[in-house]
């Protein structure tokens, strides 16, 4: 390992840093009332926007599903996955993260035309859009956890329900709520196992 080098202080946010080194999701089955308001979702949606954006396409966007519009997506998910014959459990967990939300933002990817940007980079765009906003409500004293599922892939789904246009996918539904319970911390990758040097 290198030497560690000198940092400034005058440099160095502790607070942010310990809240990356300590942060985890909360389960979105735990979350309960209340949800952000409306004031309280734009300062997070601006968290989530201050993301990494190459060519500044902004391939992403944000739907914003209120717990009575979740309630029906909750309902419409178990009809449709049903209705193409997955299992009782499957159907029961697609329609599950809807019914139990209490506020959701859709991040949805939207790729532009670039002969600058592969769309892969605005692929990892759209994820990084997804973790800045959950980071962002948590920042905030809010539980959250980002979720994909059934839904999240379900071409038909997306266009009939979320009025997506052909072309562009869910990236993750970033549930949002008050933390009902405190989770254990979760076993974290070992670093030197999944770290290598290049040092010349």
């Amino acid at each position: 390992m290198p030497e560690t080098q000198p940092v400034n202080p005058a440099t160095r946010n502790q607070t942010a840093l310990d809240f990356l080194l300590s942060r985890r999701s909360r389960p979105a089955k735990t979350l309960v009332a209340p949800a952000p308001d409306a004031t309280q979702l734009h300062e997070i949606l601006q968290a989530g926007a201050r993301t990494p954006d190459h060519g500044k396409l902004e391939p992403w966007r944000f739907i914003v599903i209120t717990r009575a519009a979740a309630q029906r997506l909750g309902a419409e998910a178990e009809t449709r996955a049903r209705a193409q014959g997955l299992p009782e459990e499957k159907v029961a967990k697609a329609g599950k993260q809807f019914l139990d939300s209490q506020l959701c933002v859709a991040v949805i990817f939207s790729p532009k035309a670039s002969e600058k940007v592969p769309e892969i980079e605005q692929v990892l765009s759209a994820g990084a859009v997804c973790l800045s906003l959950l980071n962002g409500a948590l920042a905030a004293g809010w539980g959250a956890n980002w979720l994909t599922g059934w839904a999240a892939h379900d071409v038909a789904f997306g266009e009939d329900l979320l009025g997506l246009a052909p072309g562009e996918l869910v990236a993750g539904f970033v549930h949002l709520g008050t933390e009902g319970v405190t989770p254990p911390d979760r076993p974290r990758p070992d670093l030197n196992a999944i770290t290598s040097w290049i040092s010349e």
